[in-house]
């Protein structure tokens, strides 16, 4: 049992942040990343609103943070971590796929993952022009025609990054307008290579070892047209990664942690940063907030535990 200060679970920019401010506070906290440090912002291509940074590619931001979080003593280990108990006080327990640990302090930071379409194909094609990833997976689609499904800002985004190698990029969105922000509305207009498609959804996704077509329906009209396409990128929102603190940690009906004006869960030291617990805001920069918030947190926390220990009352000799 490897006996630990604070851990902290998962490497975004919640969990690389309070991995930076415990680091800073002499803690050492060891960061539980799973198998892919830096979140979703890991996977975004251009981030051009986050404070200090015109414009830098996600996984760029990722390793500053996660240098920096090191140059002060965070530990970072690549393992994921499948089950923990919070129920029985500290000091508190967790199981990784190769290590079991004990801490007298954690935080969560193990984010969102992207919401799939639930459509027949999605499935069976996913890594076969299938993708939740535009920068992951772009280069495949040099030359070809794609769908990205989506309107709000990762979306457009994400649409906007393929135009690098992509021939067309149909934007397809069940609603009216975009919910993107005017800045990237304004490129997508300037862009010769996006074509908008509202109200419409795709209800399959074909092909035979590969993604070659859709049937997308008209939300309006109910017409299902047949559409030829090599690839169908999604970004229709995330759900929160909370399954492993189910019956552990209290959580809202969709099941982002809970969390007071402290960042500490229903558990007392435990606490969350992030998209765990934030459906409002869900930005790089909102999470590294709360990161740096529950790292704080976490340090006084322990520091009450220590000033707790040093006037509890000795034992004295036996009689």
């Amino acid at each position: 049992m490897q006996k630990e200060t604070l851990i902290i679970i998962g490497a975004g920019p919640a969990g690389l942040t309070a991995a930076l401010y415990a680091a800073r506070a002499n803690l050492r906290p060891l960061v539980i990343a799973g198998n892919q440090i830096g979140g979703q912002i890991a996977i975004t291509s251009d981030v051009e609103n986050f404070p200090g940074f015109d414009n830098i590619l996600g996984p760029d931001l990722t390793e500053k943070m996660k240098a920096q979080a090191e140059k002060f003593g965070a530990r970072i280990e690549y393992d994921e971590v499948t089950e923990v108990d919070f129920t029985h006080g500290r000091p508190f327990r967790l199981k990784t796929y190769s290590e079991e640990y004990e801490a007298e302090a954690v935080i969560v930071a193990t984010g969102a993952s992207a919401k799939r379409l639930g459509v027949p194909g999605e499935d069976e094609l996913i890594g076969k022009g299938v993708s939740y990833c535009a920068t992951c997976d772009g280069f495949f689609f040099k030359g070809k025609d794609v769908l990205v499904v989506g309107g709000g800002d990762s979306a457009v985004q994400e649409g906007l990054f393929l135009t690098k190698y992509a021939n067309r990029v149909r934007i397809v969105h069940r609603r009216d307008q975009l919910r993107a922000g005017e800045a990237l509305k304004a490129r997508v207009a300037a862009s010769d290579k996006i074509e908008l498609v509202y109200n419409t959804v795709l209800d399959r996704i074909d092909g035979s070892g590969k993604v070659q077509r859709v049937q997308a329906r008209s939300v309006t009209s109910g017409n299902v047209e047949t559409w030829e396409t090599d690839g169908v990128f999604v970004f229709i929102g995330h759900f929160p990664n909370s399954q492993l603190f189910q019956g552990q940690l209290a959580m809202d009906p969709q099941g982002f942690l809970l969390v007071d004006k402290h960042m500490q869960t229903s558990v007392p030291g435990v606490f969350a940063a992030g998209e765990i617990m934030d459906p409002i805001y869900k930005q790089a920069i909102s999470s590294a907030g709360q990161g740096c918030q529950a790292a704080i947190a976490a340090e006084r926390y322990l520091e009450a535990l220590e000033a707790q220990a040093l006037l509890a009352p000795q034992a004295g000799p036996a009689a």
